[in-house]
């Protein structure tokens, strides 16, 4: 590859100023649909694996995903960060934003007493509200940040300027948007949060698609390495900047081990190089 290396991969990163992790993440989306027994043998693994970032939001199985967080881990290991989300709420016709400063003020309460906190240590905005200014709904989240409710304040599927007008209200810990090595669209949003120290945590982050088929930049990197194409997909996440903390998530301790040994991959620049062409990007 042209240009200066880039700089040693790290393996840790900061949740704002007081908050230390690794940079694998556990999300836990599906954790609701785990049995009690399968579900506390997950994230039993997860915490013996070195995972202490674990993402969630007030929506995922209507709340029981924080329930169960609480059922299996309460009381917190004192390392454990758990973030969740407010501020979209569901409908019939699927999840919609609720950013309104009272369903925000609410929607975190009813999230301190499922998860039995007495703040949380991440709360983020899970999406934006046309029908509301933005400076209403991160002020809202910043008041919680005053009263003790939460630690940090993150944002989700925010995207470009609006990040600059969302940290001009409130310290922004987190972003946390659509981001992988099949679609690069948020690229600019990754080099926001290296430039302002801010993490960047793609969901949906094992997107891969074609790329990782027979032939496909995905599958052949990952046959050198006798990896596999989700390991390959969360290595070069790892690779692309020190900002990014990847949450893939699962119901299967398998994959959860799997995927954490992508953090031990190491790519090389041709690797990369082929990885980062705009051949292989499936958005170019």
């Amino acid at each position: 590859m042209n240009g200066p290396s880039p700089a040693p991969r790290a393996a840790t990163i900061h949740i704002g100023e007081d908050m230390v992790v690794s940079r694998m993440g556990f999300g836990a989306r599906w954790i609701a649909e785990c049995g009690p027994e399968d579900a506390r043998a997950l994230l039993a693994r997860a915490l013996e694996l070195g995972v202490d970032f674990i993402d969630t939001a007030d929506v995922y199985g209507d709340g029981r995903s924080e329930e169960v967080l609480r059922e299996v881990l309460h009381p917190y290991p004192s390392q454990v960060v758990i973030a969740t989300k407010g501020g979209q709420i569901k409908t019939d016709a699927g999840p919609r934003p609720n950013g309104r400063p009272e369903h925000l003020r609410s929607a975190c309460e009813a999230s301190l007493r499922r998860l039995a906190v007495d703040a949380i240590d991440l709360y983020q905005l899970h999406s934006p509200d046309p029908d509301v200014p933005i400076e209403e709904s991160m002020g809202a989240l910043e008041e919680l940040r005053n009263a003790g409710k939460v630690r940090q304040v993150g944002v989700s599927n925010l995207f470009r300027a609006r990040l600059s007008a969302a940290a001009s209200i409130s310290s922004i810990a987190t972003v946390q948007n659509l981001y992988s090595i099949a679609d690069r669209t948020n690229d600019p949003d990754v080099d926001w949060c290296q430039e302002n120290g801010t993490a960047f945590v793609p969901y949906f982050p094992l997107g891969a698609g074609s790329l990782a088929a027979v032939g496909g930049a995905v599958a052949t990197v990952a046959q050198k390495h006798h990896a596999t194409p989700a390991q390959v997909s969360l290595a070069w996440l790892l690779h692309r900047s020190n900002s990014i903390l990847p949450i893939p998530g699962t119901r299967s301790v398998e994959h959860l081990e799997e995927n954490v040994m992508a953090t031990s991959l190491a790519l090389t620049a041709d690797d990369r190089a082929l990885l980062e062409s705009k051949d292989a990007s499936e958005d170019s």
